[in-house]
């Protein structure tokens, strides 16, 4: 008898989960953003699709993830994960644990933007929405033609808590203080409509948080949750490092491309779903 492949398990999809998993999630924290995003480059790396990305951050190490986020000479807001060449003359750091070393960049040529809403989604959905295309915008002010991408969570949560230092809010359903269910497919159609077209990959990661004791975290999926998400963040993760194959720092600047939207979640799942391009049939585990 064959056993089916473990799923493989991401980065980014790890640290995102870990933001709320077991714990009070404090959405005035925007350093968590930056800590999550930055995972995508270590994904980018094993998923092993772009020989040029490998040369550039691994071997040769000149292309490097932002250790402050700003770039010298520039005058851009901090974009969450940015990654480029490193300033000519500075040494490259290297973490334990960690594949892409980091450093100060001269310029951005891969940027990544991450925003989570967990509540009160349609009061800050114009906000939000600003945010992002901005972005964009200051990615491009150094010039050059980087790969733009936005990572999105948006619970789906049936109620949940938010909190102004220690001072609880939970939702009620009405009156302002919606559910997350309620709010969810708004904030995501808003988004996909109006903040989506500026960049080259944007992936929606549909979640359930509480933020309440035991503090649990779900994928919101269908009954088997977790790995389909994991196969759309793997499509998303795929069509980026292609696209880095091309971009403005290695050859010429990368073709316009349609990505596969990783947010689409089929259900019921099917038996098996067809190979990506490189990798092997995948087929998700049987029930317990």
């Amino acid at each position: 008898m064959t056993k089916t492949p473990a799923t493989p398990e991401y980065r980014l999809l790890s640290e995102f989960r870990r933001l709320f998993e077991g714990k009070i999630y404090k959405h005035r924290d925007s350093s968590q953003g930056d800590f999550v995003a930055m995972h995508l480059y270590e994904d980018l790396i094993a998923v092993n699709r772009s020989p040029k990305l490998t040369e550039a951050a691994i071997n040769r190490k000149d292309r490097v993830l932002n250790v402050q986020n700003k770039r010298r000479g520039v005058s851009a807001r901090r974009g969450d994960g940015t990654f480029g060449e490193l300033i000519p003359g500075e040494s490259p750091i290297t973490d334990d644990g960690y594949l892409v070393s980091r450093g100060t960049i001269a310029t951005v040529e891969i940027g990544i933007e991450m925003k989570v809403l967990a509540k009160a989604m349609i009061k800050q959905i114009d906000r939000v929405i600003n945010d992002l295309r901005n972005q964009v915008v200051q990615f491009k002010r150094g010039g050059g033609n980087p790969i733009c991408v936005a990572v999105i969570g948006i619970n789906h949560a049936e109620s949940t808590i938010g909190y102004e230092g220690d001072r609880p809010f939970p939702t009620t359903g009405r009156h302002g203080f919606l559910h997350p269910y309620q709010e969810a497919p708004e904030a995501e159609h808003r988004l996909k409509a109006e903040a989506a077209p500026e960049f080259d990959e944007f992936l929606v990661l549909r979640f359930k948080a509480t933020n309440a004791p035991p503090y649990p975290f779900e994928w919101a999926t269908t009954k088997t949750r977790g790995w389909i998400t994991r196969l759309r963040y793997r499509a998303s993760a795929l069509a980026t490092s292609s696209d880095s194959s091309s971009a403005s720092f290695f050859t010429s600047p990368p073709p316009p491309k349609t990505f596969p939207d990783p947010s689409v979640i089929e259900s019921p799942p099917p038996a098996s779903l067809p190979a990506l391009a490189g990798c092997a049939p995948f087929s998700p585990p049987a029930p317990p």
